[in-house]
């Protein structure tokens, strides 16, 4: 729009909320729609509630993105339905119609969504999803290997609990904990697995037996644990240096082929 009191300026409306300060500066408070940046992809939130309320089942939909461990952010979906629905229905209806980044890692089905006196949804009252929200059935570690990489998960992802054929991603997992998670298993278990199979089959019960049916490091096994921590800590030097949140989409699908790519050349 055309500036008020400057000609030829205009104004554009960004959706950012700011203030004054008394020495002229402009501080940004947040926004004033639900648009988020998530690892570096930009999420317009409305749109999501928008696709789960286009269910029948589905009455009302809140979606917001939740920090209840510090660095560790999701996206969570609040819903409230006129009959039973399971977590993966609603999932995989997402999954036809927009990209893996949009779709939450946890669905939580409520009677009703909190209010505010003023009946607004009283986002803050929401509450933490608890292991049915991220929708499968619960299946136990079943030997040493598995309950070592259960360990791992819930350690990396912040997780009190996590079944063997729980998917990494719908967890919370990104392309940076996955790497960590392959440095683990390299210095824990002495074996090379690709991270291109862990993006293919993200479950403890798949990686156990590829870490089962893996060669073990023939070269330089007693110097692998040193690798695989020194890695561990580039990646972690390398999330805090490439500032996730300013990163965009193409810049984070370039990081992660390159991620992909190195290590297919590997074998």
């Amino acid at each position: 729009m055309p500036h008020p009191s400057l000609a030829g300026q205009r104004l554009y409306r960004t959706g950012d909320l700011v203030r004054y300060q008394d020495n002229g500066e402009v501080v940004f408070v947040g926004r004033v729609d639900h648009q988020v940046k998530l690892r570096g992809f930009r999420i317009e939130l409305g749109e999501i509630e928008v696709m789960l309320n286009q269910l029948p089942e589905v009455e009302e939909v809140v979606v917001l993105v939740r920090e209840d461990t510090p660095g560790q952010q999701r996206l969570v979906a609040y819903v409230v339905t006129s009959e039973d629905i399971a977590v993966n229905s609603l999932r995989n209806t997402l999954k036809a119609d927009c990209p893996d980044y949009m779709v939450p890692g946890a669905f939580v089905v409520l009677d009703a969504l909190p209010l505010t006196a003023n009946g607004k949804v009283d986002r803050r009252a929401l509450p933490l999803p608890g292991q049915e929200a991220v929708g499968s059935d619960y299946v136990a570690p079943r030997d040493d290997r598995e309950r070592t990489l259960v360990d791992l998960w819930c350690r990396l992802l912040a997780v009190e609990k996590i079944g063997i054929r729980d998917n990494f991603f719908d967890l919370g997992g990104h392309s940076l904990l996955a790497t960590q998670v392959i440095a683990h298993v390299r210095e824990q278990f002495q074996v090379e697995i690709s991270l291109r199979r862990l993006f293919e089959e993200p479950t403890i019960e798949v990686l156990a037996t590829l870490i089962g049916v893996a060669e073990p490091v023939a070269e330089g096994a007693g110097q692998i644990s040193r690798v695989a921590r020194e890695e561990e800590e580039e990646t972690l030097d390398l999330a805090e240096e490439l500032d996730l949140d300013n990163l965009s989409e193409e810049d984070m699908d370039a990081m992660l082929g390159e991620l992909m790519d190195d290590d297919e050349e590997q074998f």
